[in-house]
């Protein structure tokens, strides 16, 4: 009998051990406020009204996710995460209805080494760069975003069928690669993507830069490649892909300085199309390129102070200078001025209230103004003012 309970209590000893190296981290992200917009347009007409509505992601999309490791021994462990996007105002799934469309990936962590991992993930642009800009998602969010957040920093697209690369920190340097598998027969290149970046961080400074480059990204010639899309009633719509191309390059740089309360930061990106026929990231009918070209160069400044423990305040301004081959469109600029005030009522818990003006020139009847996460305006301005409440757990 001694020697059962020993047994059991050996087995049990050796569980709980077990137990203890590996985890499981459930977590998620709700964001919802009241948004005021002075011009949007309305379906079938060319005529601008104001609206005052209920709205989810200002700054962080909804979403929930599950992420885990088990201890392998050497320093190195197995991690996986998975998380799904859904919009709080309707209950419904987001990223086109995929059950985990904003994350899904799994694979090998070093402590000596870096990480690899392999599935649906964000590309270096995300995980470099964004970090450096107030559009981002970790920092101000969606509405202080670039046009149609041609960079992807907010992290509008992901990649399928990518394997990446994560170095650990050497010194403050760090750096990643990603690669984008097409999973077509005969046509390796036919939406596939790549991308890389590297940063920097030394006491108060902060550098980074990447690059992402998609080939056929969004398009019907491969629906099951790196980006997302899919067919509706024969005609085709991007599902993840900010733009249906032939080709996009993207590349940026940018530079954070903290010093005491405040953070200042300026970030540089570009984006090129090639053969283009449509920007589907414009919460409502996409625009039709017809096959053309275009370039937006971004510029932003920023700055973060916080007046309190509690009470932050974050601004930015962008200027965005574009060239298209479309005739009577071929000189787009647009600039856009946001305001937040963000009050933390917990760790993880706070309201805030923001503001942006948007302005373009040049852009004929192809680029009217367009703030990120809302409807297009009718004509070449446009405001909105949105108080809100956000909390993470």
């Amino acid at each position: 009998m001694k020697k059962a309970l020993l047994t059991v209590a050996i087995v049990g000893s050796f569980s709980t051990v077990a137990h203890a190296q590996s985890s499981v981290t459930l977590y998620g992200f709700i964001d919802v406020g009241l948004t005021y917009v002075s011009n949007q347009k309305k379906a079938g007409s060319t005529a601008g009204h104001s609206s005052f509505a209920m709205t989810n992601a200002s700054i962080n999309p909804d979403g929930f996710g599950m992420r885990g490791s088990e201890d392998l021994g050497g320093g190195l462990k197995a991690i996986f995460t998975l998380e799904n996007g859904f919009t709080l105002t309707n209950g419904a799934l987001g990223q086109h209805g995929l059950l985990f469309g904003r994350q899904a990936f799994a694979g090998l962590s070093s402590n000596q080494f870096g990480t690899v991992t392999l599935g649906r993930q964000y590309d270096a642009m995300v995980d470099f760069l964004a970090p450096l800009a107030a559009a981002a998602t970790s920092t101000a969010g969606e509405f202080f975003g670039h046009p149609y957040d041609n960079d992807n920093l907010e992290n509008t697209m992901r990649i399928n069928n990518s394997v990446k690369f994560t170095s650990v920190n050497y010194g403050g340097w760090q750096f990643g690669s990603l690669y984008g598998f097409s999973n077509a027969a005969g046509g390796f290149s036919n939406n596939r993507a790549y991308s890389f970046g590297t940063s920097y961080i030394n006491g108060p400074l902060h550098f980074a830069a990447s690059y992402l480059q998609l080939n056929n990204g969004g398009t019907a010639t491969n629906l099951t490649g790196a980006t997302d899309s899919y067919l509706t009633s024969g005609e085709v719509s991007a599902s993840d892909s900010t733009f249906s191309a032939g080709q996009q390059r993207t590349f940026g740089a940018g530079l954070n300085y903290t010093f005491g309360p405040a953070r200042v930061g300026f970030v540089f990106t570009e984006t090129q199309l090639e053969n283009a026929t449509a920007i589907n990231n414009t919460y409502s009918q996409s625009i039709d390129l017809g096959n053309s070209s275009l370039r937006f160069d971004n510029y932003e400044v920023s700055a973060h102070y916080s007046v309190t423990p509690e009470l932050a305040v974050i601004g930015s301004d962008t200027f965005t200078d574009g060239a298209s081959s479309i005739a009577g469109s071929s000189s787009p600029k647009w600039n856009q001025t946001n305001l937040m005030l963000d009050y933390s009522l917990s760790p993880r818990t706070d309201v805030y209230v923001e503001g942006q003006f948007q302005h373009v020139s040049g852009g004929g009847t192809v680029f009217t103004a367009a703030i990120n996460g809302l409807s297009p305006s009718a004509n070449d301005k446009q405001a909105a003012l949105t108080i809100g409440l956000r909390n993470r757990f």
